[in-house]
């Protein structure tokens, strides 16, 4: 089975540009499963069902969040929309509508899509992303019968993101990282058949810092700015996904290939 996971999706050049591109990765890489994750999709932070819309009308399957998405009344309410395919992080506080793993069909198969929170440097009160997985994993309800186990890390430290990557080899099919935007290159196949990669990278403005105003974040670095965050949203949008490639009857991942490609969208 393919799936394509693309990393956090900024703004509405973020969206444009996913909307130009994804027909030709269709055709060409033929992906079972799009996946997407949205914690930026409405203006740049959290999402609405409108954009989320947007993106399952172009063949997007299921969705993960992260921090902003469950900041606001809105997102909450998004992630408890059963009819979303959304999963919003695993191990957040008790109480918090929406699940954390959820079951994708595609075909006769099921993947199961889980959103992981981490803690170093995020806030927010989460809990042990490490001891909440293997909770996860001992449910046979959720696991049994499942292709493919697809693990979204949303999480700023690196080393919590390798660690959970080294903690889940051969458990899972894959650990994709989010959330920092910017893509690494250490995507590989682990000793045991796990895909990983530390972070996916953003689609979003090239001209920008993570996908805000640069002229924003400078003032805020140089001259101690307080403007509120503005999402850029013309120019180059640089778009990213990750595709993975594995075997349906083990589970074990085969390939792991970053696709990208560059785009520019009006105004």
């Amino acid at each position: 089975m393919r799936v394509l996971f693309f990393g956090d999706i900024v703004a509405r050049a973020g969206r444009q540009a996913v909307a130009q591109v994804l027909p030709d990765w269709q055709k060409k890489y033929s992906p079972q499963l799009i996946i997407g994750c949205v914690d930026n999709l409405a203006h740049g932070k959290g999402a609405t069902t409108k954009t989320i819309t947007e993106l399952k009308n172009i063949g997007f399957n299921a969705f993960t969040t992260g921090d902003h998405v469950l900041n606001s009344p809105q997102g909450l309410g998004l992630v408890a929309d059963d009819s979303l395919s959304i999963v919003r992080p695993l191990n957040a506080p008790a109480g918090t509508p929406g699940v954390g793993a959820k079951k994708i069909s595609i075909g006769k198969h099921q993947v199961l899509l889980v959103h992981l929170m981490g803690q170093v440097f995020m806030p927010g009160d989460y809990g042990s992303p490490f001891l909440t997985i293997d909770k996860l994993l001992q449910d046979e309800s959720l696991v049994k019968d499942v292709a493919g186990i697809i693990v979204d890390v949303h999480a700023e430290a690196t080393s919590e993101k390798v660690a959970l990557g080294w903690y889940l080899d051969g458990r899972v099919t894959a650990v994709l990282g989010t959330h920092t935007h910017i893509p690494t290159c250490d995507a590989w196949i682990m000793p045991k058949g796990t895909a990983y990669v530390s972070d996916i990278g953003m689609t979003g403005i090239r001209e920008s810092v993570l996908g805000v105003k640069t002229d924003i974040i400078l003032d805020r670095f140089v001259n101690d700015g307080k403007e509120r965050f503005e999402p850029a949203e013309t120019g180059t949008v640089n778009v990213t996904g990750m595709l993975i490639n594995f075997d349906d009857n083990k589970g074990q991942a085969s390939s792991i290939e970053r696709l990208a490609e560059s785009v520019t969208v009006a105004p």
